[in-house]
């Protein structure tokens, strides 16, 4: 008898640390925790009634995805995010993210426009209530639909381990009035160059964008205090 092997789960489960993940993520992102400032598992415990196991296993991730760090004699804290990491950062997503928005211009489906579409009206309506979360999720959904377009999995791959680090920069610059223009209207440039299907304007689109959020992150990261 042939092995019919396993049923696809269409579904994924939401877990507890998922979800305990999520709201670590979401706070040290919007600034709720400060970078430096100690994370400490007792008070996260009782803060969020969960396990110790859990907390641990979560602060693991998220040292993974550099958001938290762990000191020797001091234990985990909030990471901060210097100017030469920004800086290197930012060029990475200028070769990802130039690349996957021509691309994307060139091969994009009828269905996938539509998606984009959706999201960049997800985003614009995050941003505009000002809600760090959602704005982190819908950004993450927008680009993501601009790498698959593009067919440029691996890159994503490398994207979504700097995601953390890349949603606190977003954060800081994406709504900042000190910059050519705001964040959403640069996405919104970049949507109309791909759904055009013009990959000369969406890569220009993306460049203008990163450049003017690298020069506001240069300048925010600065004046950033750090908790002792």
């Amino acid at each position: 008898m042939q092995n019919q092997g396993l049923q696809k789960i269409d579904l994924q489960p939401t877990t507890l640390r998922d979800v305990v993940l999520e709201r670590l993520r979401d706070a040290i992102i919007d600034g709720t925790f400060k970078p430096g400032e100690r994370l400490v598992e007792r008070v996260l415990c009782e803060q969020l009634g969960v396990s110790r196991t859990v907390v641990r296993e979560t602060l693991r991730y998220l040292d993974a995805e550099g958001l938290v760090e762990h000191q020797a004699n001091v234990g985990p804290r909030v990471s901060h995010l210097t100017w030469d990491d920004a800086r290197q950062i930012y060029d990475i997503r200028l070769q990802l993210e130039t690349a996957a928005a021509a691309d994307c211009a060139i091969n994009m489906t009828a269905d996938q426009q539509r998606q984009l579409a959706t999201a960049l009206r997800d985003l614009q309506g995050a941003a505009k209530d000002q809600t760090p979360g959602a704005l982190f999720k819908a950004t993450t959904k927008f680009y993501s639909i601009i790498f698959a377009g593009a067919g440029h999995t691996i890159a994503w791959e490398v994207v979504q381990r700097l995601n953390g680090r890349i949603s606190r920069l977003r954060i800081m610059t994406l709504a900042s009035s000190d910059r050519e223009a705001l964040g959403p209207v640069h996405m919104h440039k970049i949507c109309d160059a791909i759904i055009s299907r013009d990959p000369v304007a969406a890569r220009a689109a993306v460049e203008r964008h990163l450049t003017d959020a690298k020069a506001v992150a240069a300048k925010m990261l600065a004046e950033e205090k750090v908790t002792p």
